[in-house]
């Protein structure tokens, strides 16, 4: 099983697209595959058709309370199941405060669960607070999602160095193995800087002791397309509302390197089981965004 995080501190990067819409092409490949909506927003859970009134379990059971993860899943569509989030999850991060092992309480949830998946993903919220250190605990790998531009740029060295942090003291097995860049435009320059000068720090990373010496860049881009953002409110995944569209072209490609395979995963008919309605000055700002002074 793999436990991917899917973080980035920064909003409206696509961290809930990519984790619903990976996912939903991970089920449609035939794995079985968990989303953990670990946002108090609850995007991913509305992404999935389940409304996040505060009627039905969630995740705040399951960190506040230690109810099971069972007990919260709920299927969203074939080989795809949801553990959903709701508002409640905001008091959390107060009531977890006074808490010994607030940081592993997902992942001994995790330990517990007696149903096997291939893929467990979680989207986490635009934070680094008790919960993304909860993904970040239960994880084997993490996704950065990255929009192009440099403000991303210098966030994502910040949310490295957690990373790097976490590993030494909570977690020594999680990995930062990919960054999808999210929201490209190929016309621009920028958009085109920012992935070289990302690929170029972590080319320099090789070797190093740090999480991201693995790390890529994948090769799938994710294009702007509005398919993505309207799919949200009708509770689907691209697959289920555009299946001919490039978000699901691009979301198809992603599986397909997720999964180490050369050939694009086939991605059918998605049936829904939950019933819904640069310069050089430029370069020099983006290569002190990044930690470099954390790589050996």
């Amino acid at each position: 099983m793999r436990r991917i995080a899917v973080i980035n501190q920064k909003g409206g990067v696509g961290k809930t697209t990519t984790t619903v819409n990976l996912a939903a092409a991970l089920a449609a490949a035939g794995k079985r595959v968990c989303v953990l909506d670990l946002d108090p927003q609850a995007h991913a859970s509305t992404h999935l058709g389940i409304e996040p009134d505060g009627t039905l379990p969630s995740l705040y059971d399951v960190l506040v309370s230690n109810k099971p993860l069972a007990q919260v899943r709920r299927q969203a569509c074939e080989n795809l199941w949801v553990a959903p989030s709701d508002i409640d999850l905001a008091a959390a991060e107060v009531e977890l405060a006074g808490i010994v092992g607030r940081e592993v309480i997902l992942r001994e949830a995790l330990a517990l669960d007696t149903e096997q998946f291939d893929f467990v993903l979680m989207d986490c919220g635009p934070s680094l607070g008790v919960l993304t250190l909860n993904a970040l605990a239960a994880a084997d790998e993490v996704f950065i999602p990255l929009q192009p531009h440099f403000l991303a740029l210098h966030g994502l060295g910040k949310l490295l160095e957690t990373t790097a942090l976490v590993g030494r003291r909570i977690n020594p097995g999680v990995k930062v193995s990919g960054v999808v860049i999210c929201l490209y435009d190929a016309a621009t320059k920028l958009a085109q800087e920012v992935v070289t000068d990302l690929k170029g720090f972590l080319d320099r990373s090789r070797g190093a002791n740090v999480p991201w010496a693995a790390a890529r860049v994948f090769d799938t881009r994710i294009r702007r397309n509005v398919k993505l953002a309207e799919c949200p409110s009708f509770g689907r995944s691209i697959f289920a509302y555009a299946p001919k569209s490039s978000g699901a072209a691009d979301y198809t490609a992603l599986a397909s390197e997720v999964l180490g395979v050369e050939a694009p995963v086939v991605v059918g008919p998605v049936k829904m089981s939950i019933d819904v309605p640069a310069a050089t000055a430029t370069e020099a700002r983006m290569a002190e965004a990044l930690p470099v002074s954390d790589v050996a």
